[in-house]
């Protein structure tokens, strides 16, 4: 086994992999910085800055500084209080100045954490580590202060091996009263981390969310942007099943099951009217255009079905079979020529059924979700060759695993899930993006949503999300899932 730096030290092996990429573009209107939380402790903020870690430091990067890191915040009762102030610019970690500029952008020769955030990254891994150097858990920052230059050394606390614990407790102190967490990546994540524990508060908060998600899950339902809803249901309900045995749930899975046949795009007649006028460059040319796959809505609205939908229903369709609910074998296959139509020659899962390119490569969040779904297919060990395929472009190519299309937290989620198919790749995707899950973390163990290319789930709490998130990806070397190889005494193969 191996470790992200900042991962329980029981799970994982701290990697040595060079410091790779993941970034945030910055724009002349002043977004990303100008957005605010307004929940939560970031809500005290004045924008989405970087989080420095468990320093208790938010940064902004600015164009006219690219060697440096504004500061723009200061936490209360962390190391930074009282002595880094805002205004102050970071341009050096351990009396050394920042050696490269930002890399931001967003495309293949543009991912990175390259720069001042990737060296903080490494500096504070080594102040909180033994045995990389630092054995005194101090951090000096290089500091220009009104035109002076000064050293603060700060006391960093060095892990305790506990940070998944300290998040599944986090998610229950935070779960809503009707059982959720707030949206259906939070309530896909969340509960399937909660179901790696045995303590007794935790399956307590699992069962709360299990049966919010039957409550509001019914197989006739108009509600709008829907679909990210039942995908969420049918992946936690089938879990639960296969973990626990409740027969109460296979009436509900069936409920979300036909709610899923219903709103499958699979003939011209399902499409909308109004997409010839709001969409017109999307409307199916072809009776096999868009075929199979699902979209924010039922049938075809808009622009119509997408891989990321796409391949959670297959995925869905998969655990369901697996609970014993039958499913449409031609549906489910309708769904994986979907996703082989989305592929590239090189396995990379575009937007929707028309692949980007032989080898183009962007975000792997679809790609990810692509990679579990044919993994777990029980349609032929075709299939489940895919998968693996699916699961290695992304250890070939792991710089953008923070920075999604449409929400991050979800493509960071299924991504981490579908390298984990293939060890290799879940190795190299840790690796490869430690110094994420470094900055990441807030000092009361809690991890922040940094600035990223999208902000779909950014501005409420900002915690939460990544939150949930990061003790999922945390979870997964545990095996406590049917979607991590965990065999169930319930249901069938």
């Amino acid at each position: 086994m191996f470790r992200v730096q900042l991962a329980l030290a029981a799970v994982f092996v701290f990697g040595l992999a060079p410091w790779l990429s993941g970034q945030v573009h910055y724009h002349p209107t002043g977004r990303p910085w100008d957005q605010r939380a307004s929940a939560g402790p970031d809500a005290d903020v004045p924008g989405w800055y970087y989080n420095l870690g468990t320093t208790g430091i938010r940064v902004e990067l600015v164009e006219e500084h690219p060697k440096a890191l504004l500061v723009r915040y200061v936490f209360p009762d962390t190391p930074a209080d009282k002595s880094v102030e805002v205004g102050d610019l970071l341009v050096g970690v351990n009396k050394v100045p920042f050696e490269e500029a930002h890399q931001n952008g967003y495309g293949m020769d543009v991912f990175g954490a390259r720069g001042p955030i990737s060296e903080l990254a490494s500096a504070i891994s080594s102040s909180q580590n033994r045995g990389r150097g630092n054995r005194t858990g101090k951090l000096s920052l290089l500091i220009k202060r009104r035109g002076e230059l000064m050293n603060i050394a700060l006391n960093m606390k060095r892990h305790q091996n506990k940070t998944l614990a300290k998040l599944l407790d986090y998610l229950v102190d935070h779960q809503r009263e009707d059982g959720s967490w707030g949206s259906p990546p939070h309530d896909t994540f969340a509960p399937l981390a909660l179901m790696s524990s045995s303590e007794k508060e935790h399956k307590l908060a699992v069962l709360k969310n299990v049966r919010m998600h039957a409550e509001k899950t019914r197989a006739t339902d108009d509600s709008w942007l829907i679909n990210w809803r039942y995908m969420a249901a049918g992946i936690v309900l089938c879990e639960y099943y296969l973990h626990t045995g409740e027969k109460w749930l296979l009436p509900e899975i069936q409920e979300v099951y036909d709610f899923l046949i219903s709103s499958q795009y699979v003939d011209l007649s399902q499409l909308n009217p109004k997409s010839h006028d709001t969409h017109p460059h999307a409307v199916p040319k072809t009776p096999l255009d868009s075929h199979g796959g699902w979209g924010h809505n039922p049938g075809f609205e808009g622009y119509g079905p997408i891989s990321m939908l796409t391949a959670q229903g297959a995925l869905t369709f998969a655990l369901m079979q697996r609970c014993g609910i039958e499913v449409d074998k031609k549906r489910h296959e309708a769904a994986y020529d979907f996703l082989r139509r989305a592929s590239g020659e090189n396995f990379y899962v575009w937007y929707e059924d028309q692949a980007a390119g032989a080898n183009d490569w962007a975000d792997m969040g679809r790609t990810g979700a692509a990679a579990i779904a044919f993994h777990l297919s029980p349609l032929g060990k075709e299939h489940r060759s895919y998968g693996k395929s699916y699961a290695g472009i992304i250890g070939k190519h792991p710089e953008s695993f923070p920075d999604t299309h449409g929400s991050p937290i979800m493509g960071m989620g299924f991504g981490a899930l579908g390298a984990f198919c293939n060890p290799v790749s879940f190795e190299k995707l840790m690796n490869a993006n430690q110094w994420w899950f470094t900055l990441a973390e807030c000092p009361d163990g809690s991890f922040y949503y940094q600035p990223n290319r999208d902000n779909a789930g950014y501005g409420a709490d900002s915690r939460i999300s990544a939150s949930a998130a990061v003790a999922f990806i945390l979870s997964l070397p545990t095996n406590s899932l049917a979607l991590t190889g965990k065999k169930s005494r319930y249901g069938s193969r």
